[in-house]
Formats: C-alpha cells, sequence, structure tokens
C-alpha cells in the first residue's frame, strides 16, 4: 500500500503539470505511453515479439496514426489514416508470405488489432485534450470518480457479482455506485459552467462514460486472463503498467473516437 501511494502522488506531481500545460509536452509525454502500451501488449504475446521486422512496422504505424493530421503527403503522394491502415494490413500479409507462414494469420491479427486500438484511442486522447483541458478532465474525472464509487461501494455493498468469469471482484452494487459518483462529476461540471453543455446532455454523458470506462476495464481483465498475466507491465510501482492504469480511459476515449461528442 505504501508504494502505491507513493508512485501515485509521485505520479500525479510529474504529469498534472503536463495535462495543464498541454502542447508539445502533453504530445510528447502521449506519445511514449503508446509506445510502453505496444511493448507491453508484444511482451504478452511472445509468438509476435520475436518478429522484429512487423514489430517495427507496428510502431511506426502507431506513431503515424498519432500524428495529428488527416492526410499524409509522402514524395508526392498523399493518402488517409484509412489508407494508412490498409497499408499496414498489406505489409502484414505479405510478411506472413515471407516468412513462410512463420509469422501467422493469428499472430497478424493480433498485432493489427492491439495496434489500432492503441493508436486510434491515444489519437483522439490527444484530440481531446487539444480541443479544450475542460473535456480532457470531464473524462479523465468521471473516469477516476467511477473507479472511486465502484471501490467503496462495492467494498460496503456489494453482494452479488458483476461478471464472476472476467473479474471476480466486482460488483454490481460496485457499478452503481461508480455511475454514481460520476453523475455527481457531471454536475460539479455543469455548476461550474466549464463545458457548454446542458444539465441533462452532461449527465447522460457521465453515465455513458462510467459505463464504458467500467466496460474497458473489463476488457482488460479478460484480456489478461486469456494471456494468464496478472499486470500488463511494471513500469508503476505497485500498479502495473500503462494499460493497467489506463485501460479505462483508453477504452472510454476509444469509443469517443466513434461518436465525436467533442
Amino acid at each position: 500500500m505504501k508504494q502505491r501511494i507513493i508512485t501515485a502522488v509521485c505520479g500525479v506531481l510529474l504529469i498534472v503539470p503536463i495535462i495543464l500545460y498541454g502542447r508539445l509536452p502533453f504530445t510528447i509525454v502521449t506519445y511514449i505511453l503508446a509506445s510502453v502500451a505496444l511493448f507491453e501488449l508484444l511482451r504478452m504475446n511472445k509468438a509476435v515479439q520475436r518478429h522484429i521486422i512487423t514489430t517495427i512496422s507496428s510502431y511506426l504505424f502507431l506513431w503515424l496514426y498519432m500524428f495529428p493530421v488527416t492526410k499524409y503527403s509522402f514524395l508526392q503522394l498523399t493518402f488517409t489514416k484509412i489508407q494508412l491502415i490498409s497499408l499496414f494490413i498489406v505489409v502484414l500479409f505479405v510478411y506472413i508470405v515471407l516468412s513462410k507462414n512463420n509469422f501467422t494469420f493469428r499472430e497478424a491479427s493480433f498485432l493489427l488489432l492491439a495496434t489500432l486500438f492503441l493508436a486510434t484511442a491515444f489519437e483522439h486522447l490527444m484530440y481531446t485534450r487539444h480541443v479544450g483541458l475542460a473535456y480532457f478532465l470531464f473524462v479523465l474525472f468521471n473516469i477516476w470518480a467511477t473507479d472511486s464509487g465502484a471501490y467503496f461501494i462495492g467494498r460496503s455493498l456489494g453482494k452479488r457479482k458483476l461478471w464472476p468469469e472476467i473479474s471476480p471482484n466486482k460488483t454490481v452494487a460496485g457499478a452503481v455506485g461508480g455511475i454514481v459518483f460520476a453523475c455527481i462529476v457531471g454536475a460539479i461540471f455543469y455548476v461550474t459552467n466549464t463545458i457548454h453543455f446542458t444539465f441533462v446532455q452532461l449527465i447522460v454523458l457521465a453515465i455513458a462514460t462510467s459505463i464504458i470506462g467500467q466496460l474497458g476495464d473489463l476488457v482488460a481483465s479478460a484480456i489478461k486472463r486469456t494471456f494468464q498475466i496478472k499486470d500488463f507491465g511494471k513500469l508503476f510501482p505497485g500498479h502495473g503498467g500503462v494499460l493497467d492504469r489506463l485501460d479505462s480511459v483508453l477504452f472510454t476515449f476509444l469509443v469517443l473516437s466513434i461518436i465525436v461528442i467533442f
């Protein structure tokens, strides 16, 4: 517990000024976190990690996709992010042939899904911070409030398990408590008038963000159970890796990239 508290305090002192300032420092930190997160997924699947060509291709795709542009220009050629995804798929398929099936379709599918998830989630995370600090903080505070509400309500009132096959410690009461805490955050943002939405819109958005965040946590738990690991990494002592800390946040920003609220 002491180690967790020390890590949390140090992390807050380091990351809060960067979030508040934004701009290039925030972009650099986001790129670093995304790169570490990809490393954690590659290390989790050792069959994928041993192929250096596809590993390098994954990092290049991740960094290019996260770049804040809608089109890329290279040697008088212009292509979109959709075309970038297509190119990455072609590279993976070609390498399946070149490796004489030593790099399999299953491994290519894992690599594509893992890299595309991180690229899309982190790209929209940066986009939301660029739109405005208040919108970015709204998502973060909702996730943190959801985690806190789920923990405290779940410990005091939780009896019925939410999804024991995936995450045995989560309860229905905890999930509801997380949503309630998120609604409180939505009400606070309405009172402070930092986001120009109506009260009903903010509450609905808070509920949706809370549910999506909790679903993201369950997704991360399911992945870890599949690969039989306790944590994705050990970057943060007592807290695990980047994906252990940002699983709910990344899944939420991934969904927000689909509905484009901000």
